[in-house]
């Protein structure tokens, strides 16, 4: 009996965790959190909801790790951004992967953090707050790498960084709201341009 057990326990999963994960993505990023439903969701990953539960929690649960996910991936760019050696050179590169992003070719117009959160309903009210969380926490750590930018010189003394990050982040998250209206990669770049025209400089 105990031997019997111990095989079962020790069964690899019959399905890929990453590429279930990656499905489970798709269905967020195109219907929202609240308009993803759990059948709609396991018929994507192709899995049962017995193993869904057992893998990854419940739907909130599902819905973090595929937070995660985007964050690492789709939304890596952010993290490439605040690498850039110049502060001009770090907003060009956030808004010029928030336009990639938001038109791949795989047709995912929009942004998962804007579009999952919308609407929200008291029962969905903590995804509603992390996502909220997670957009906030990025303005604060581009104003903090503007803060530095300052500090070194590469932005005017009088330059604010909170409102410069605010500003960014603002165009950073409406270029989806864009792309899901319909403007595609070119027209989206120039609305880049355009912003990338009026970045203050140093006398």
């Amino acid at each position: 009996m105990s031997g019997s057990r111990s095989t079962v326990m020790g069964r690899p999963r019959g399905f890929d965790i990453e590429e279930a994960l990656e499905r489970a993505m798709r269905v967020f990023w195109e219907q929202g959190y609240e308009g993803s439903s759990l059948t709609g969701l396991t018929a994507a990953m192709g899995i049962t909801k017995t193993s869904m539960y057992a893998a990854f929690g419940n739907k909130e649960q599902l819905f973090r790790k595929v937070l995660q996910r985007y964050t690492d991936g789709p939304a890596g760019y952010f993290e490439d951004a605040l690498a850039q050696p110049t502060a001009r050179a770090a907003a060009e590169a956030l808004l010029r992967g928030s336009v990639r992003t938001s038109t791949l070719p795989e047709g995912f117009a929009g942004c998962l953090t804007i579009q999952a959160a919308l609407p929200a309903c008291d029962e969905n009210r903590p995804v509603h707050d992390a996502l909220v969380q997670f957009r906030n926490d990025a303005v604060g750590r581009l104003e903090q790498r503007f803060g530095r930018a300052v500090e070194e010189g590469d932005l005017p003394g009088d330059a604010d960084p909170r409102r410069l990050a605010r500003y960014v982040m603002a165009l950073a998250f409406g270029i989806p709201v864009h792309a899901a209206n319909g403007l595609g990669r070119a027209e989206l770049d120039e609305i880049v341009d355009q912003a990338m025209l009026f970045w203050p400089g140093v006398s």
